[in-house]
C-alpha cells in the first residue's frame, strides 16, 4: 500500500506562495479584461465592478480558498496518478472547471454578464489554474510534501 504524508505546515506554505500567482493573476485579469467590460455590459452604473477595502479583502479570502483548493487537489492527483504534467493538467482542469466555470455561465446565465466575457475569462482562468498547480507541484518537491518525493 502507497504511505503517503501530509503535512500541514508545508501546504500552508506551499498555498501561501502559490496564492501569490493567483492573486496576481487574478487582478490582472480582473482590472484588465473584466472591470472594463462589465462597465460596459452595466453602462451608467458607477457601483459596478468597483474595487474598495471590503471588497478586495472579500477577493483575497476567495483567492485564498480557491489557491488552497487548488494546492489540495493538486496534492491529490499527484499523490494518486504520480508527479505528471497529466496529473497537473487534470488538476488544474477539475479546479477550474468546479470553480471557474460554474461561475461565469452562472453569471452570464443570470444575466450578470455578457456572454461574450467567458471567450476571455475562461481561457485566462484556466491557464491561470495551470501555471498555479505546475508551481504547487514544484514546491511539493521542494519542500517534500508527500513521501512521493524521497
Amino acid at each position: 500500500m502507497n504511505q503517503n504524508t501530509f503535512n500541514l505546515k508545508s501546504f500552508l506554505l506551499i498555498t501561501l506562495i502559490t496564492s501569490i500567482w493567483i492573486n496576481a493573476s487574478d487582478v490582472f485579469r480582473y482590472f484588465m479584461f473584466v472591470m472594463p467590460r462589465m462597465k460596459e455590459f452595466f453602462p451608467g452604473r458607477n457601483d459596478i465592478a468597483k474595487m474598495d477595502w471590503e471588497i478586495f479583502s472579500i477577493w483575497g479570502l476567495w483567492d485564498t480558498l480557491l489557491t488552497a483548493s487548488l494546492v489540495f487537489i493538486t496534492f491529490l492527483f499527484v499523490t494518486v496518478f504520480g508527479n505528471s504534467l497529466k496529473s497537473i493538467f487534470s488538476a488544474a482542469t477539475m479546479v477550474w472547471l468546479a470553480i471557474f466555470m460554474i461561475f461565469w455561465v452562472a453569471t452570464a446565465n443570470m444575466g450578470l454578464s455578457n456572454w461574450s466575457i467567458l471567450w476571455i475569462t475562461l481561457p485566462l482562468s484556466w491557464a491561470e489554474m495551470v501555471i498555479g498547480a505546475w508551481l504547487a507541484n514544484k514546491l511539493f518537491v521542494k519542500y517534500k510534501l508527500s513521501l512521493n518525493y524521497s
